[in-house]
């Protein structure tokens, strides 16, 4: 019975629109809306996914990237309002399902290889 209740409040609360398919090892673009009294701006935090967390309505990612020689996290609900878009810049080749081995690694040793891409198919007139 409670289950079912969950459920419910969950199904109301899933993103509508479509989002695109995050994978680990993904260099994304969050876009997220920013509230500062009156008003509203957007403001672009880029990395690579290195966990996902599924659950319905309590999906999240975890985007990291180095700034200024410092290791930056962020937890992103995947289904919150606060968050515009979600862009895929590349997609990389892993083995793990949680990239935090990478906390340890800098400069060229924490770079991921990047996925070799399907050639176009030639299409027949």
């Amino acid at each position: 019975m409670v289950a079912k209740g969950i459920q419910l409040i969950e199904a109301e609360n899933m993103r509508a629109e479509g989002l695109p398919s995050l994978a680990i090892g993904d260099a994304v673009k969050v876009h997220q809306k920013i509230k500062e009294g009156d008003k509203e701006r957007i403001q672009v935090f880029s990395g690579s996914v290195i966990a996902m967390n599924s659950g319905g309505a309590r999906e999240s990612f975890t985007v990291r990237r180095v700034s200024h020689g410092v290791g930056v996290e962020k937890v992103f609900p995947l289904h919150s309002p606060h968050i515009a878009r979600v862009e895929v810049e590349r997609s990389s080749h892993v083995r793990r399902a949680k990239l935090y081995y990478l906390r340890e690694l800098v400069g060229k040793k924490a770079r991921l290889k990047e996925k070799a891409r399907e050639p176009r198919s030639k299409k027949k007139a």
